[in-house]
């Protein structure tokens, strides 16, 4: 099996556990990473990520520098949520001919927001022959990949509702931080209208639901309230008292001539009880699909990077959406693609 040699963009928590997980796959090659932090330049990947046979495999101050090295031909980018930002971060990376699948949260549907460079880095990259994907669990998944998928039996389609409650206190700290834990709520509703707090991406599953259907949405809202913790809560990252915020219930809500179409409902918070997924379909067959514990978001998230991988290097040159990628699906086994 020829193996795919694949370099990491960033080496934050995801991106040290997307190097962890790559390197278990018999398809993947990992040969090196970037990121800006003077502490870990220069350093091997073995000692951020514990995995002896990366001792060779170096972090890098920029892509061009690792490039002078190395020439993987995909790159695993984890290194921001806005859509103008990571296109100018992998524009060197796709200049090179080099594929690129990203969890930046607006790269899902990446002409919501930033029109102009999404419609460039298109460009660029049907004539380097490289491809961009943004993916993920909450967007890329949950929310919006599988109830397109599920309308797949659809005979007819006149409403899609998903509802997602994550018990935060399980995951990362930046996660527990930007869902506000331990302000006071109306910093955090600030912070919202400011754009520096609560869910990214929301908006985006909207627009790829949407353009799936073909619905063209006349009104897109989209709310935030803080949780208030009714009881002290400590989790390994942050203490909030009770009173102060502990998390969100953020919503989006597409309407098309007055009629909601799509409204999406995420209740994201510490100690939350009962974490699950649902996903409804208005139509002809109705449908109603629970997933009881939820879909754990940061493995998750780690999987659906790598598994997207094969399918990515399988589709035509461009920036490319996951709804116009093969279906999701595990990609341990063999990689089903060349480098």
């Amino acid at each position: 099996m020829e193996q795919i040699a694949i370099a990491q963009f960033g080496m934050g928590p995801i991106g040290v556990e997307s190097i962890r997980l790559a390197a278990q796959m018999p398809w993947a090659r990992i040969v090196g990473a970037v990121d800006i932090d003077p502490a870990k330049i220069g350093r091997s990947l073995t000692e951020l990520t514990g995995i002896e046979s990366l001792a060779g495999a170096r972090i890098y101050g920029s892509f061009e520098e690792l490039w002078s090295h190395v020439q993987p031909p995909v790159v695993l980018h984890t290194a921001g949520s806005k859509a103008a930002s990571s296109i100018e971060q992998i524009t060197p990376i796709v200049q090179r001919g080099v594929n690129v699948a990203s969890t930046c949260e607006e790269l899902l549907y990446p002409k919501l927001r930033a029109a102009d460079a999404a419609a460039r880095i298109d460009v660029l990259a049907r004539q380097t022959g490289s491809r961009i994907v943004g993916t993920g669990v909450n967007p890329g998944f949950v929310m919006d990949v599988l109830p397109v998928c599920m309308t797949g039996v659809s005979r007819q389609v006149s409403r899609i509702s998903a509802q997602r409650v994550v018990n935060a206190s399980t995951r990362r700290m930046p996660l527990q931080k930007k869902i506000g834990s331990g302000m006071n709520p109306d910093v955090f509703r600030q912070l919202f209208t400011e754009g520096k707090a609560g869910h990214a991406g929301f908006r985006e599953s909207v627009a790829l639901i949407a353009h799936c259907m073909g619905w063209v949405l006349d009104e897109v809202t989209e709310t935030c309230d803080p949780v208030v913790a009714r009881h002290d809560i400590q989790t390994q990252h942050f203490r909030v008292e009770r009173g102060l915020t502990c998390g969100l219930h953020q919503q989006c809500v597409g309407k098309m001539n007055g009629e909601v179409k799509i409204d999406l409902d995420l209740k994201m918070y510490l100690d939350a009880d009962n974490p699950h997924d649902a996903v409804q379909i208005a139509g002809d067959p109705p449908l109603d699909v629970l997933v009881r514990g939820g879909v754990a978001g940061d493995h998750a998230t780690v999987a659906a990077l790598i598994n997207v991988v094969p399918r990515l290097l399988q589709a035509p040159a461009g920036m490319r959406l996951m709804t116009e990628l093969s279906v999701p699906a595990w990609a341990g086994r063999s990689a089903g693609a060349s480098s």
